[in-house]
């Protein structure tokens, strides 16, 4: 699984704050009411819209990811999220000759399993290419051209594939949306890879937006409480260490090269991140004059 934040919403705090505070101000314009959001408001306004639940505002921050090499069962599971665009990887438009495939680790862990799963999958492809090669032969004999008769073998060709078989995808959501996906996704009763995909885009967006974002992950780390009754997992206290645990690794490892200060505890809000991680990851700092207060 790959797993990369590609845009998002510039200052999506600054944003999310001025937008909560557009319905309260009396301010003469806009640009007033952005020209008064220094990086230290912005950060405890958005922390007290958190404690109060006002996630409205929220709405207005957007996130995109590039996701490679997850199964169709979790691009299935994820597609449920209503409140998001995807686009995702046609078997109509593309041949799925030699597909790869998504091994879950129970199955990966026995000799036995992993032979009758990996078998099947074989079995699989050379019945998908077969089929793919005699509807290209057919419609090709009735007079299509090779791209026509491509694409239309691929289209009923597909209806053998697996549920494994891995395909790519590009998923936008605002910010709201995002935290009701990690309620729901981050939660240990959600199956393995969708769990580990929400964990990973949870870490992305925590990384350009920690106040957003401050409060997010399974329910029992977000409410508090587990809905779940008495299908709970019973194990709110390690999800709530881990979600912590996550939080202070970024805090810690995220240095910023301007003041070397950790960005946990510099209110300036005005870096701009890379890929990196300690000072190399800081890209830019409109703060490199001061010290962070």
């Amino acid at each position: 699984m790959k797993v990369k934040l590609i845009a998002y919403t510039p200052d999506p705090e600054k944003v999310v704050a001025a937008a909560a505070k557009l319905c309260y101000s009396n301010a003469d314009s806009i640009d007033d009411l952005m020209d008064g959001l220094t990086p230290e408001n912005t950060s405890k306004f958005i922390r007290r819209l958190v404690v109060n639940h006002h996630f409205s505002p929220f709405e207005h921050a957007s996130f995109t990811f590039a996701i490679e090499g997850i199964s169709r069962v979790t691009m299935s599971q994820a597609t449920r999220h209503r409140i998001a665009s995807f686009s995702v990887q046609s078997q109509r438009y593309v041949s799925m000759n030699n597909f790869d495939v998504v091994i879950p680790d129970a199955i990966k862990d026995s000799f036995e399993t992993k032979k009758v799963f990996t078998d099947a999958i074989e079995d699989q492809k050379e019945k998908y290419e077969w089929l793919r090669d005699a509807l290209i032969y057919k419609y090709k004999s009735q007079g299509m051209d090779q791209t026509a008769a491509e694409k239309k073998a691929n289209e009923d060709s597909r209806y053998i594939l697996p549920n494994a078989a891995t395909t790519r995808m590009i998923v936008t959501m605002n910010a709201r949306s995002l935290m009701n996906f990690f309620n729901l996704r981050c939660c240990s009763r959600a199956q393995w890879e969708i769990r580990e995909l929400a964990e990973e885009m949870f870490k992305l967006v925590y990384r350009v937006s920690p106040n957003l974002f401050s409060n997010a992950g399974p329910n029992c780390v977000s409410e508090g409480i587990c809905p779940e009754g008495s299908m709970s997992c019973g194990k709110q206290e390690e999800m709530r260490n881990k979600y912590a645990g996550i939080k202070d690794n970024f805090a810690k490892t995220n240095l910023c090269g301007s003041c070397e200060h950790c960005f946990g505890e510099c209110n300036s809000k005005s870096i701009i991140f890379g890929t990196g991680v300690g000072n190399d990851n800081v890209v830019e700092c409109s703060a490199f004059t001061r010290k962070c207060e």
